[in-house]
């Protein structure tokens, strides 16, 4: 059976080992093994995913299945313009990639989004990222691209996609 529930603070080291698992196939073919080790790092660490959590700056679901974890998602309203809201972070093991936990992981937040009155949800996937085929078959577009410096020389090659809700 496939729950999926708010994360709390007990949840962090879930998340972190999600994570590390999932991000290692997904982007060292992409951006190399130093920036992996770095991004991972830099975003999840412990000390992150719980300010995160804390302060409510990003909202954590997990989906498990029976009782195993299996992925998580992350997003938040955009302090820029409140009206939309960011899909920061969605993560399946890659052993449970195609059994639709991604679009459910997706539906709890769009479903979210919509029960605060607001309608435009907006991810950025990189450029090579295979992700985005699933997201445009999820009704996402590209609306820009946008490189963005994350530190110590590194920098993120992305496609920012939007979705309109209803």
């Amino acid at each position: 059976m496939v729950s999926i529930r708010l994360a709390s603070l007990a949840d962090v080291l879930t998340i972190q080992e999600l994570a590390e698992t999932t991000w290692w196939p997904v982007y060292q073919p992409i951006v190399g093994e130093e920036q992996v080790r770095y991004m991972l790092n830099e975003f999840y660490n412990f000390e992150t995913i719980t300010h995160q959590i804390n302060t409510g700056s990003q909202t954590y679901l997990l989906l498990y299945e029976d009782d195993t974890p299996k992925g998580f998602a992350a997003f938040s309203q955009r302090k820029e313009d409140p009206t939309i809201y960011k899909l920061h972070k969605l993560y399946c093991l890659p052993a449970e990639q195609g059994k639709g936990y991604g679009k459910q992981l997706i539906k709890m937040v769009e479903d979210t989004v919509l029960s605060q009155g607001r309608n435009i949800l907006e991810l950025n996937v990189n450029r090579y990222n295979k992700a985005k085929t699933f997201y445009e078959h999820l009704g996402f577009s590209v609306i820009y691209e946008e490189d963005i410096q994350i530190g110590d020389g590194y920098e993120m090659n992305d496609f920012v996609m939007r979705k309109e809700l209803s």
